[in-house]
């Protein structure tokens, strides 16, 4: 497999990675998660600039047709710089529009930026499992609860997983729906996370919704927008990972113990390499994914994605741990990035399934039982 990024892409990287180093730095990021909004509106005009937004939109409705390892790229620069833009939020919304077919217009406003969307798949008691549906959908209305929605409250429309029929844990009788964030019947709990930034709880009560799709068949694109969104969610680990690398190794060459920098330690300088090596394999596991996402059968994709997800879980864990143990005392402390690119990390791991769900999730799929 060719593992070289094409020239339009590296093009792409450079052109978000001059915005990165240009406008966003560690005290504007600050200024933008603790504003009302919790995030810069400015920031989001700059982003649609770029294209951005338009990236995964299909030419039809005026976006690039960009595929995952187009997005993957986008998604390496932006985790250095830890925006707290609803981006993520939004291209994965757009994905599942894409699936579900009809939403032109939508698709059109994302790419103009005009649109904010989110994907509400996750519930109270349901953990990782996206087939644990509570929300009932009865007569095109939603009653039911949504938790921890990334950037549910700055979302214009939202893409809802919702019961038509069956049991609680069923594949079978999940419907997608889109609903106004801001229309009647629906309740949104807007809070900061660890990382700064923001989810929301959202409760349903005789919500107007619109299908999306046939109803009760969605289970599986409702799958394939979580793999989507785990993909993108390795991208940026890995790029948090590099710039948490950098500032690591940065502190050991400037902080001085017994006369001389740290970095000069070698018991020091073997664990910043051990960093090193695990953020190159969270890289190639995720070009891995994202190369093959579009063309993979489910299974395939399902034994990529999970191996990325697991993989890079694995990977962000240690090069954050090791990073705040090299930085010291200083390492939790907010005054330093470092701190806040572990908890990114953190959450990152924690979304969309964790390591240990993941890691159950490659073994279940039958061509490993197989070869087992």
């Amino acid at each position: 497999m060719n593992f070289n990024l094409s020239d339009e892409q590296k093009q792409l990287a450079d052109a978000v990675r001059r915005f990165i180093d240009k406008d966003y730095d560690f005290e504007s990021r600050k200024k933008r998660y603790e504003s009302a909004a919790g995030y810069g509106e400015n920031t989001w005009g700059a982003l649609v600039e770029l294209g951005l937004t338009a990236l995964p939109v299909p030419e039809e409705q005026g976006g690039f047709a960009g595929k995952a390892l187009d997005m993957m790229v986008v998604q390496q620069e932006l985790g250095r710089g830890l925006i707290v833009e609803p981006y993520l939020a939004t291209v994965v919304g757009a994905y599942a529009l894409g699936l579900a077919g009809g939403q032109e217009a939508l698709l059109e406003q994302v790419a103009g930026g005009e649109l904010k969307l989110a994907v509400a798949f996750n519930e109270p008691q349901a953990r990782y499992e996206l087939n644990n549906v509570r929300v009932t959908a009865r007569d095109g209305k939603l009653n039911g609860r949504k938790s921890v929605v990334i950037h549910g409250g700055q979302a214009d429309k939202l893409i809802v997983s919702a019961r038509s029929n069956g049991a609680d844990a069923d594949r079978d009788g999940i419907s997608l729906f889109l609903v106004d964030a801001k229309g009647a019947g629906v309740s949104i709990k807007d809070y900061r996370t660890i990382d700064n930034l923001r989810a929301a709880d959202i409760t349903f009560q005789d919500a107007p919704a619109q299908l999306l799709g046939e109803a009760g068949k969605a289970f599986d694109q409702v799958e394939q927008v979580a793999d989507y969104a785990a993909v993108l969610l390795c991208a940026e680990a890995v790029g948090v990972m590099d710039n948490l690398n950098a500032a690591t190794l940065e502190y050991a060459k400037t902080r001085q113990q017994f006369g001389q920098p740290i970095a000069r330690f070698q018991a020091l300088q073997h664990r910043m390499v051990e960093m090193f090596i695990h953020a190159e394999q969270s890289r190639s596991i995720t070009l891995l994914a994202a190369a093959r996402f579009e063309e993979s059968n489910p299974e395939e994709r399902r034994r990529y994605v999970s191996a990325a997800k697991a993989r890079v879980g694995q990977a962000a864990r240690y090069v954050g741990q090791e990073a705040v143990q090299i930085h010291g005392g200083m390492g939790v402390t907010n005054e330093l990035p470092a701190a806040h690119m572990f908890k990114r990390l953190t959450l990152i791991n924690t979304t969309f399934g964790d390591v240990d769900h993941h890691l159950g999730r490659f073994a279940g799929q039958a061509s490993f039982q197989e070869a087992a």
